[in-house]
């Protein structure tokens, strides 16, 4: 009797190890499209990233352009594609969450997919 709550498993052993991977090969809370949806944010996060290098180099370049007409054209090009491509990135989330919304009646819905499997 004594022995049986000394060796009890929650006391001394703990509770018991239970396998990550579903039937499927998934790791549980997850899957391939919570390894897509992090592979998508790693993307935006790069662009936003490669934008403000982008922008700190083009207004270098705005700066030390000493009045040249040809490297002012350029600074201001690289400054107005990075802007347009910051709107295109910011557009497609807006755009996302307004096609969720029409369509399935949340607008988180093709920002967060959830995938139904067979388990």
């Amino acid at each position: 009797m004594i022995l049986d709550k000394i060796f009890a498993a929650n006391s001394i052993i703990g509770e018991e190890i239970k396998n990550p991977l579903n039937l499927y090969g998934s790791v549980e809370g997850g899957g391939l499209t919570a390894f897509f949806s992090n592979i998508l944010r790693l993307v935006f996060v790069v662009a936003g990233i490669y934008a403000l290098i982008n922008l700190i180099i083009a207004g270098f370049t705005y700066m030390t352009a000493g009045g040249d007409a040809k490297k002012l054209t350029q600074a201001w090009d690289r400054i107005w594609q990075t802007l347009l491509g910051l709107a295109i990135i910011a557009g497609s989330f807006v755009l996302a969450a307004i096609f969720g919304y029409i369509l399935f009646g949340n607008p988180m819905f093709m920002l967060n997919p959830v995938i139904y499997g067979p388990n």
